[in-house]
């Protein structure tokens, strides 16, 4: 029998966002009395310079349902998030926002959304509330997720989902700093849901999701979690190899007819750039992922905890998770 108590465990990414979090905290806490399960609000503090840290640890004091976990630096909001799941201890978990973008008041219906046939539910904006390079990021990245995941569900994920708890003993022993929640919930289940909500603006700040940032993420996940790169590299070999075939061909037949070859330098260089473009396109999508596998070797963590509101240990918790 599981450990983990029933009841609703909400963990945040913070960065750079203490001014916002005594609000999220406030409009949070009489949604979640409202839904009638015990809670808990789990803060991870990624690496923020800026007093962050101080507003998590009064707001833990004085709220005693709010835990804290502050980062050595900052790994990025899917290494954050790893941290708050570790450390969840009730049967459900809902992660959102730091910044308001996803109404506390729209939690029960995420809730009711996570049905006994239901493992992860996500909730997808009713309408996207940012623009047109944005958008076009988020395509790119929802395309590589759908590609790691193998689940046209992946169209519709969000920051903003619930799961159960439990989902995390797949992936207990993950170590690799390159991280995305959804492809880990894939490691334990494939029944996704969607459930569209509302999404608000922004109530301060802005992104720290560039567009630039959105597509390495997407190439992090297609290189991390899936050997599509690898099966385009060798698709893109085959195509050059009989490229060059038909090349050859040609130039044999030509020497048959006319008894002469194809003349030119710049037709045998413009050859040569060709099958040396793609070799190298091989070659730098084969070094991402050893890249990869080193950086696995090394066991270079997905984050470490600085300081923490309790004396909760995210890996404890884990391994007492699995052990029972």
């Amino acid at each position: 029998m599981s450990w983990l108590q029933s009841g609703l465990t909400i963990v945040v990414p913070a960065y750079h966002s203490g001014g916002i979090l005594p609000h999220l905290v406030e409009r949070l806490e009489p949604v979640l009395r409202g839904i009638g399960q015990p809670f808990e609000l789990i803060i991870v503090n990624d690496g923020s310079r800026d007093d962050t840290w101080q507003v998590v640890r009064r707001l833990a004091a004085s709220h005693e349902w709010v835990r804290g976990f502050c980062n050595m630096r900052n790994y990025g909001q899917h290494n954050a998030l790893l941290c708050g799941i570790r450390a969840a201890r009730y049967d459900k978990t809902i992660t959102m926002d730091d910044d308001l973008q996803h109404p506390p008041e729209e939690l029960p219906r995420l809730v009711a959304a996570l049905t006994d046939n239901l493992d992860v539910v996500y909730a997808p904006p009713l309408e996207e509330q940012h623009g047109l390079l944005r958008n076009l990021a988020s395509v790119v990245t929802k395309t590589a997720l759908q590609t790691a995941m193998g689940s046209a569900t992946a169209r519709q994920s969000s920051a903003w989902r619930i799961f159960r708890t439990t989902l995390r003993d797949a992936f207990s022993q993950f170590s690799s700093p390159f991280v995305s929640i959804d492809v880990l919930l894939t490691w334990a289940t494939t029944r996704f849901g969607a459930c569209p909500l509302r999404h608000d603006a922004r109530a301060a700040g802005k992104s720290n999701y560039t567009f630039a940032k959105l597509v390495r993420h997407a190439f992090n996940m297609m290189t991390g979690f899936s050997v599509l790169p690898l099966q385009v590299a060798s698709f893109v070999g085959f195509a050059f190899t009989l490229f060059g075939l038909l090349i050859l061909a040609r130039i044999l037949i030509t020497y048959v007819l006319h008894g002469s070859t194809v003349a030119g330098f710049p037709f045998l260089a413009s050859i040569v750039a060709i099958f040396s473009g793609a070799q190298l396109f091989a070659l730098g999508i084969i070094g991402e992922y050893l890249a990869r596998m080193h950086f696995r070797v090394m066991e270079k963590p997905a984050y470490v905890v600085r300081e923490a509101t309790d004396d909760a240990d995210p890996r404890q918790l884990v391994s007492r998770s699995r052990e029972a």
